[in-house]
């Protein structure tokens, strides 16, 4: 079966990892991991450099040696037109609010539940082809 869509996850949390791969797998698309900034900036590279650009980078903001912040400043070195969605439990929070200054098109809380977030993913991956 051909992935419709390639989505970066970059989380440190295990628990959080497993539930997100749980929810977006119905979704047809490859799931990458990352556990921190650091690794997610060297697994963007590579998938670009395979040619396999992530359509979502999902970003948490707490991330160990390289935070969310940083991560996401330093894709968007890598790739300007790179679609970075925070999700995270700092949502309203300054770090949200710099997340968005550095380029990620939205922060998600993770109050919204992982049901509502699979949409929100789905709608961003694929909401374009069903509006036209």
């Amino acid at each position: 079966m051909l992935s419709k869509g390639t989505i970066l996850v970059i989380e440190d949390d295990e628990f959080i990892q497993d539930l997100i791969r749980r929810y977006l797998s119905n979704l047809n698309v490859e799931i990458y991991f990352a556990s921190d900034g650091i690794e997610g900036v060297k697994i963007y590279n590579e998938l670009m450099e395979k040619g396999k650009k992530p359509d979502i980078v999902i970003m948490d903001i707490g991330l160990p040696f390289k935070d969310g912040i940083e991560a996401t400043r330093e894709i968007l070195q890598i790739d300007r037109d790179a679609v970075i969605y925070g999700f995270t439990a700092f949502y309203g929070t300054e770090k949200a609010r710099k997340l968005l200054e550095e380029g990620a098109k939205a922060v998600i809380p993770r109050s919204v539940g992982f049901e509502k977030f699979r949409e929100i993913i789905r709608e961003a991956l694929f909401g374009k082809e069903i509006m036209h």
